[in-house]
């Protein structure tokens, strides 16, 4: 053999040696972590600057919604740009555009005065209907810790929170950020008993 091809194949075979040697001696690859999968949060921004009279109920269910749900947030639009949800009052009964609604959509609550009128408390009108344009139907009949029940529940129910299920409704219509959001259903649902 000659010189060169000796020194070529002894070279070869060193280089073996050493990547098998360090590979034997080196330390294990690090585990890999799983990595926690962080939920995109839908923000939808509300006008309730033609809602005079409601600003503490819409407050409320807002805070509502806002506390019970990870993946959406509601927020006041500021003076004069678009918002998702145009809350307005009215001298009717309470209804709203069935959601979800998207950003960049439109729906529109009715906080009807003539439910206030007849015994129903604010905050659960303004929270129910906030509800609808989340995507949640009426469940009536149906009890109190429905908040969806609307006025089924009747005068007496305040409460004003989403259940389990209500909220688990929400966060899967808006589960993976904008790209799983249908659009809204436009049905507008009337609040009447």
């Amino acid at each position: 053999m000659p010189h060169s091809s000796w020194l070529k194949a002894a070279g070869a075979a060193f280089a073996v040696a050493l990547a098998t040697a360090t590979a034997a001696h080196a330390a294990p690859a690090p585990e890999l972590t799983a990595v926690t999968s962080v939920a995109a949060v839908v923000t939808l921004h509300y006008d309730d600057s033609r809602a005079g009279g409601w600003e503490a109920a819409i407050a409320a269910g807002v805070a509502s919604w806002n506390r019970n749900v990870s993946n959406v947030r509601l927020v006041e639009a500021a003076p004069g740009t678009r918002a998702e949800i145009q809350i307005v009052a009215t001298s009717g009964w309470p209804q709203a555009t069935l959601g979800p609604v998207r950003p960049g959509g439109q729906v529109r609550v009715e906080l009807g005065s003539q439910a206030v009128s007849q015994g129903y408390d604010k905050t659960r009108i303004a929270t129910h209907e906030m509800g609808h344009s989340l995507g949640l139907p009426d469940t009536k009949p149906g009890p109190c810790s429905q908040l969806m029940s609307g006025s089924a529940a009747g005068t007496s129910c305040t409460n004003a929170v989403p259940n389990a299920t209500e909220r688990s409704r929400v966060e899967s219509a808006y589960a993976g950020g904008l790209a799983s959001l249908v659009p809204a259903d436009g049905r507008t649902l009337v609040d009447a008993p």
